[in-house]
């Protein structure tokens, strides 16, 4: 702020010429003969008329001396015209510095005037001048504008009370502009030396005002101010002001030279040390963690290139300074890098009898994909190098597909990693970030191999099904180079940044259906469905694993509690009704904490429960079958529906309503379930002779299709059968027979095509009490695959068109 203060305000004209000869070269002077006038000469008068040279950016103060470049004509020509007469003209700030030829009432009324003291012409044509200014005026009036602006003007003077606030006033400004110029590091000694030397307070006011790094605006109304005292007030916030900026910079300035300096002092004490070491033939900790790194990396067995980067690494990490950010990035790398598990793995345990016999133990039933998981070990002991396989299992919550992936590590001799992919949106989640982000890590996959110490593990991808996406990446096409057995022996993780083997880790997908699963990423593994269990799977599945394993946890005995195979059976059939068995082992644990608190309560030794206890420890039950309620009238028909849950049954609701042939679809259906609803109303329109309906039927009527249990969304194209037959049933006035379901899609034409999903269908018809399932034809070559527990006790017809279901479903 104050690094002109020593140049700026001259108390002789002696000071004047020689501070001026340091500064610019006399040889280009227009009239170097000429004597410049000076503030202090008692007998200078200004001229009732002067001309104006209008300033931009800056404002002129009696007693200062700046520099001014004049490029605009008229201002070239007042200059021409003043210097070589030594004449007197004014200094006029500019109120705004954008216009280029500005007129009167472009410029503030009050401005100094000032003589030129050198005048330096410029080969452009421009002059490059020092002025020093006189005294301050305020404009009058003006009287020309053209060549250059002239006015008239009245000189401003300042009268000095002899006040106890001024002279506090002008201590109080000598000693903050005292504090500035300490604090200020370009500016000279000669500046203090000068500051208190002058004792004029409006000398004082000027000098500080034209040094101030303030607005042009702000030292215009500095110069207008005729009161001192309120001049010095002002200079004195504009002081405060830079002085608190010029403290606080001190002090940050003070805190990095003090951090400097303790980095530079250790550094110092540190090659000292390290002198004194070789000195004396040691090795600094220094030196002995670096060979022990190379050591590490050497012991560490990764293929050659990765070695190779490595090392060059750790050669780069010598380099750098201990305190520097960049050495704890490289020492953290390094230490990924040696820590993953290159060349360790796990010996595959190939005997498939006792694989099997594991299989078999922790699981009931699920021949198919134990089948492939003993596929596997046969093909891997006839040739160990193969490949591991892509597996996923799909299937409704709670039929076991995650203990599943446990037990195959335990038959395979293989450790087990499982993460959630549940809701995981960043694609660095499984690949990782770069290096360059502070705090960067390796992705989950890189991150549990680490954990696991082997290269060869059993990884399971839970929720495949329920990975999202945003703006941060798709994990899912980030798995695509994970789950190709083509692609994974290179992966490369954005931190690591070397490429590692997965080759031979055993991935396995879970999922609890796969819709949602991309395509490309569903085209790299191999699909295992796990349907759901059927009531004698149940039943079995509670007595070998659930209830022991709930007897354990609650402390109890097979004396002190026993559940009947009717009260297992109760139980799914009546409290949870699902595909799995998890809400079933809940029940049987509360069951468990039942009983626990009547034998802590001394009110009991032992229990057994049985049907008819079960209302007394669960309550009423909580689901029944509504089938004869629902379909005993015409209009009603039973679907079946695939869910990720599990099978369900489906009651098809018409009704018929006066109006003009409207059709009307509720229930939270989704698209395909709407379009087959249109399906099933436009097959029944057109057979509308064949079924001998009246044709007005369609045109004074409209109808109204409703899937019950509104909250809960639908979808899928197999309730088309359901809904023509429910249709047919209410146009014909016939209700159903009993105990009858259906599934199948339907087209225009008539015809039922094939469905999926069916032992799930099949098992919820079974727990429903339907004795007769009606099929599409094409789905007869799946019953094979079927339970004999869920065919049991049902009838099963097959049925290739529409007229079919009617002749079969329809009471007599």
């Amino acid at each position: 702020m104050l690094t002109k203060i020593a140049a700026n305000h001259f108390s002789t004209r002696k000071e004047h010429k020689m501070r001026l000869a340091d500064i610019v070269d006399f040889d280009n002077y227009i009239n170097p003969d000429v004597e410049a006038p000076y503030p202090g000469d008692e007998d200078l008068e200004l001229p009732a008329e002067i001309g104006i040279l209008p300033i931009r950016n800056a404002v002129a103060f009696p007693g200062t001396v700046m520099p001014l470049a004049i490029g605009r004509d008229r201002s070239k020509l007042l200059i021409e015209d003043a210097v070589p007469h030594e004449t007197i003209f004014g200094l006029v700030a500019q109120k705004k510095a954008s216009i280029s030829v500005p007129g009167p009432n472009d410029l503030y009324s009050v401005g100094t005037a000032a003589t030129v003291l050198k005048v330096i012409r410029m080969p452009q044509g421009s002059y490059n001048i020092i002025v020093h200014g006189v005294s301050k005026f305020k404009i009058l009036k003006y009287t020309a504008t053209k060549p250059y602006l002239r006015a008239k003007i009245k000189l401003l003077t300042t009268k000095i009370p002899s006040t106890k606030k001024l002279r506090a006033t002008i201590v109080s400004v000598k000693n903050a502009a005292s504090r500035v110029v300490a604090l200020s590091p370009n500016v000279p000694d000669e500046a203090a030396i000068l500051l208190d030397n002058i004792n004029d307070p409006t000398a004082l006011a000027d000098f500080l005002a034209a040094t101030l790094n303030i607005s042009v605006r702000h030292k215009q109304e500095i110069l207008a101010e005729v009161n001192i005292t309120k001049r010095l007030e002002m200079v004195s916030v504009a002081l405060a002001d830079q002085l608190e900026v010029l403290e606080l910079s001190h002090k940050i300035q003070g805190q990095v030279r003090d951090s400097i300096d303790k980095s530079q002092r250790e550094y110092y004490l540190q090659e000292e040390l390290k002198a004194i070491q070789e000195e004396l033939g040691q090795t600094d900790r220094r030196t002995e963690e670096l060979e022990e790194l190379k050591a590490q990396i050497i012991d560490t067995k990764m293929p050659a290139p990765v070695e190779e980067d490595t090392l060059r690494e750790l050669d780069r990490m010598s380099k750098i300074p201990i305190a520097s950010p960049d050495y704890g990035v490289s020492r953290t790398y390094i230490d990924w890098i040696c820590d993953l598990p290159w060349s360790i793995q796990t010996e595959d345990r190939l005997d498939i009898a006792k694989a099997e016999r594991t299989l078999n133990r922790d699981h009931y039933g699920l021949q198919k994909i134990k089948r492939r998981i003993l596929e596997f070990l046969a093909v891997r002991k006839l040739n160990p190098s193969g490949k591991s396989p892509i597996l996923c299992f799909v299937g409704p919550p709670g039929v076991g597909k995650t203990s599943l992936g446990q037990s195959i590590a335990r038959a395979m001799g293989r450790k087990f990693i499982r993460i959630s992919l549940g809701g995981i949106r960043d694609e660095a989640d499984i690949r990782g970030h770069r290096r360059t982000y502070i705090g960067a890590l390796p992705g989950r996959i890189l991150q549990e191999l680490r954990k696991c110490k082997s290269r060869n593990p059993v990884f399971m991808l839970d929720e495949l099904d329920k990975i999202g996406q945003d703006f941060r990446g798709d994990p899912a096409s980030a798995l695509l180079e994970v789950l190709d057995p083509e692609q994974n022996n290179t992966f490369t993780d954005h931190y690591i940044d070397q490429p590692f083997d997965l080759s031979r880790v055993m991935f396995i997908g879970t999922a609890n259906y796969t819709e949602p699963i991309p395509p490309a990423l569903m085209d790299r593994m191999e699909i295992i469905e796990l349907p759901g269990y059927t009531q004698i799977e149940k039943l079995r599945i509670a007595k070998k694993y659930l209830i022991p394993r709930q007897l354990k946890e609650h402390g109890l005995t097979k004396t002190q509690l026993t559940i009947k195979d009717d009260a297992v059976s109760t139980i799914a059939q009546s409290y949870t009704r699902e595909a799995g068995v998890r809400n079933l082992e809940r029940t049987i644990a509360a069951i468990c904490r039942y009983v626990g608190t009547r034998i802590v309560k001394k009110e009991s030794k032992k229990a057994t429960v049985g049907k008819a206890q079960l209302p007394n420890i669960l309550g009423p039950h909580k689901f029944e079958s509504e089938l004869a309620l629902r379909t005993a009238m015409p209009g009603v028909a039973t679907g079946l529906a695939y869910t990720p849950y599990g099978g369900e049954i489906l009651f098809i609701e018409t009704a018929q309503i006066p109006g003009k042939g409207k059709l009307t679809i509720t229930g939270q259906l989704g698209d395909v379930m709407k379009e087959s609803a249109q399906t099933a109303f436009s097959v029944v329109k057109s057979e509308s002779k064949r079924l001998k309906l009246d044709p007005d039927l369609f045109a004074k009527y409209d109808y109204h299709i409703h899937v019950p249990a509104g909250a809960v969304p639908k979808d899928g194209p197999s309730a088309g059968c359901a809904i023509y037959t429910s249709l047919v049933s209410l146009l014909t006035h016939t209700p159903l027979q009993p105990e009858i379901a259906m599934t199948g899609e339907i087209t225009l034409k008539g015809l039922v095509l094939p469905i999926g999903g069916l032992k799930e269908k099949i098992i919820a018809a079974k727990q429903a009490g339907i004795k007769t399932v009606i099929l599409p034809h094409r789905n007869k070559k799946d019953i094979d695959d079927l339970p004999k527990e869920a065919k049991s006790k049902i009838k099963f017809t097959f049925v290739k068109n529409a007229n079919e279901i009617i002749k079969i479903a329809l009471k007599k």
